[in-house]
């Protein structure tokens, strides 16, 4: 057989990517859709923002917890002043960020939910794609019989967690503004490194395109991984230098890198 051959058969496989929702997931879920035949979404309710608040607040403290909170306020009320950008960025790679109904989507209360578990038992997929979702649990990585594989919009291990591109640009590290396609462990962006991507922001980003860039420009990487993985090739690396875990900046700090650093 062929490698296309092969490839088109094993596309043929079920897949199933999971994800809280979004318009960002959904640029994956539409490029992915006419790739792999058998792909179904297996959706969870998005955590509360009281839920989110308390649990950064017993890590960081309420100030930085609330800080924190402000920041993703600003950023959810400017997507509409940056609607143009990100159209921009959605043409520019092809995509759609349209819901389709043809693709089968289950709902389930949380990922680390039995009613997740099962469903993953029904689908038996050959792989496991994670964009935009809640940690998974011991038990349900447990519950899946194949590779997990993340889009995480930053460079692991420097900038694991939330904001990765932004954070590598007020760090003065714009060589590694990027997005990485990792394995999943039970860690926070801590599993095996697979594929890197480092696309180049225009002057007119800011912290609300960065991760729509960096998803856009890692969805071809998500799709060689999946290959990989349904074909057995996989090559996963453990990336070398600091680990870092960063949250989205403060407030404050969102204001002074802005005025100081001009990233905004």
């Amino acid at each position: 057989m062929s490698d296309h051959a092969e490839t088109v058969t094993h596309r043929n496989d079920a897949i199933v990517l999971m994800t809280a929702g979004g318009a960002n997931p959904r640029l994956v879920i539409n490029a992915l859709a006419p790739m792999f035949a058998n792909l179904t979404v297996i959706e969870e309710q998005p955590e509360a923002k009281s839920v989110l608040l308390k649990r950064r607040a017993r890590k960081l403290g309420w100030i930085a917890a609330l800080g924190q909170l402000a920041t993703m306020v600003v950023s959810r009320l400017g997507k509409n002043a940056v609607r143009r950008r990100s159209e921009a960025i959605i043409s520019a790679h092809g995509l759609s960020d349209a819901v389709n109904p043809k693709i089968t989507v289950i709902h389930v209360p949380s990922l680390n939910d039995p009613a997740c578990h099962e469903a993953v038992a029904r689908l038996q997929p050959k792989a496991v794609v994670t964009v935009s979702c809640r940690i998974l649990s011991r038990q349900t990585l447990a519950a899946i019989p194949c590779p997990v594989i993340n889009l995480h919009a930053g460079i692991n291990p420097a900038y694991r967690g939330q904001m990765g591109g932004y954070w590598a640009l007020a760090s003065g590290d714009a060589e590694n503004f990027g997005a990485t396609v990792h394995l999943v462990d039970a860690g926070i962006d801590t599993g095996d490194s697979l594929y890197e991507v480092r696309p180049k922001p225009e002057k007119g980003d800011t912290m609300m395109t960065y991760p729509l860039l960096l998803t856009a420009a890692a969805i071809p990487s998500v799709v060689q991984a999946l290959d990989d993985a349904l074909t057995g090739r996989l090559k996963p690396y453990q990336p070398g230098g600091i680990s870092k875990m960063h949250y989205n900046p403060t407030i404050w700090t969102w204001l002074w890198n802005g005025v100081a650093k001009g990233v905004w």
